[in-house]
């Protein structure tokens, strides 16, 4: 049995990225860049108008001739005098000859002739070439994630296609018979299964949608044989359930069967004590406990990082804030403690229902109180480490 600590860096350590693909710009929400990114042109790509008004070469004349119109989109680049102005709207390109722009709310116009009521300093109102980024400049930077307002820049850059690393393939592997799926009747002795599609929802958080189910019953066989075709076909592999020490848990066996090699299996904390960390070739596997909280709570702290690893996000671990605990607490389990809570700007509560199977206050919890093992007594206000969750 290894420590918290321990169990995350064998985590860090074995996992891995993976391989680098080039997609669409339009699919490459949440995706993580696999170089860096630079401008193939000026953003803006010429000198434009930052308002409807009129365009003119700045002088102490209030008075001028209204010549042409400049719509977004259109390209003149007449010379005009001194005392002549040209009508441009938001967006559309600015004559070389002419250096500011007046809005509309600060002219009177009579037919082609036009008064500036109110005069604007020097180049007010223009959008510079390559104000924005310069050609060739860093647009962005290699392992940034790709967000809605990333994909709006490239795409205004002409930037079609970017290098990206793949995102994971995942199958979460459900085992137990007293399970039920929901929707279908409930007879006596069973429940029904919720890991699988809280599993799927937690991945979906950080943009992972590759995501198979399967469910096996607690025979030896049947696990060896899912978990085989699994190995196979997926990146990473949840399996929830089966991996305690009961005349019925298999997951262990026919991953060892199956040639995983077992890199830690059972973490000194409470929830989650039989969590099981394998690898065979590139594939990883996480065995977690079937008990519904224990499974969240072993999510979060460590398939999550493990799942940012192979994305290729360099901050791979939720973060941790620090918060005054609203009441005492004692832990003389001697494990390290994931407690549900719910934090605010000062304090942290415990909640109530803190059962390895109990979903009830999770639902309610914004963060995971975190207790080392060797935090036996912590005192009301006492600052304690809380990881924010999903």
């Amino acid at each position: 049995m290894i420590q918290v600590e321990e169990a995350l860096s064998i985590i860090a350590t074995q996992s891995c990225r993976m391989p680098i693909k080039k997609i669409q710009v339009a699919h490459a929400l949440d995706f993580i860049l696999a170089e860096a990114i630079y401008a193939p042109i000026d953003m803006p790509p010429f000198r434009q108008s930052a308002m409807d008004g009129y365009a003119f070469s700045h002088s102490e004349l209030h008075d001028y001739k209204v010549v042409s119109t400049s719509q977004a989109g259109d390209f003149s680049n007449k010379k005009t005098a001194k005392n002549e102005a040209i009508r441009i709207f938001t967006g559309a390109f600015v004559p070389d000859r002419l250096d500011t722009v007046v809005m509309q709310e600060h002219t009177l116009r009579n037919d082609d002739f036009l008064q500036i009521t109110k005069m604007p300093s020097f180049c007010a109102n223009v959008r510079n070439k390559g104000e924005q980024v310069q050609k060739g400049a860093l647009v962005l930077e290699k392992n940034t994630r790709i967000t809605p307002a990333a994909i709006g820049f490239l795409a205004c850059l002409g930037i079609t296609k970017i290098s990206v690393f793949a995102k994971p393939k995942v199958a979460i592997v459900i085992t137990g018979n007293e399970l039920v799926s929901p929707g279908k009747k409930l007879p006596k002795g069973k429940i029904f299964e919720s890991n699988s599609v809280m599993l799927e929802a937690a991945m979906q958080t950080i943009g992972i949608s590759k995501i198979k189910k399967l469910t096996v019953n607690d025979s030896l066989k049947n696990t060896k044989k899912v978990l085989k075709e699994c190995l196979s076909n997926f990146d990473i592999i949840l399996v929830s359930g089966g991996i305690s020490v009961g005349d019925y848990d298999f997951v262990k066996e026919a991953l060892l069967a199956n040639g995983v090699e077992e890199l830690f299996y059972t973490i000194n904390q409470k929830p989650g004590k039989p969590l099981f960390f394998g690898k065979k070739e590139q594939t990883i596997v996480f065995a977690l406990p079937g008990n519904p909280a224990s499974s969240l709570t072993s999510f979060y702290v460590y398939v999550y990082p493990a799942l940012k690893i192979s994305m290729g996000f360099e901050a791979i671990h939720l973060p941790k804030i620090k918060r005054k605990i609203t009441s005492s607490f004692e832990n003389n389990s001697g494990k390290s403690l994931f407690l549900k809570g719910f934090y605010d700007d000062n304090s942290v509560t415990v909640l109530e229902s803190q059962s390895s199977a109990m979903l009830n206050s999770f639902a309610m919890a914004n963060g995971l109180i975190y207790l080392s093992f060797d935090a036996v007594s912590v005192e009301k206000n006492q600052e304690v480490v809380v990881i924010p969750i999903l």
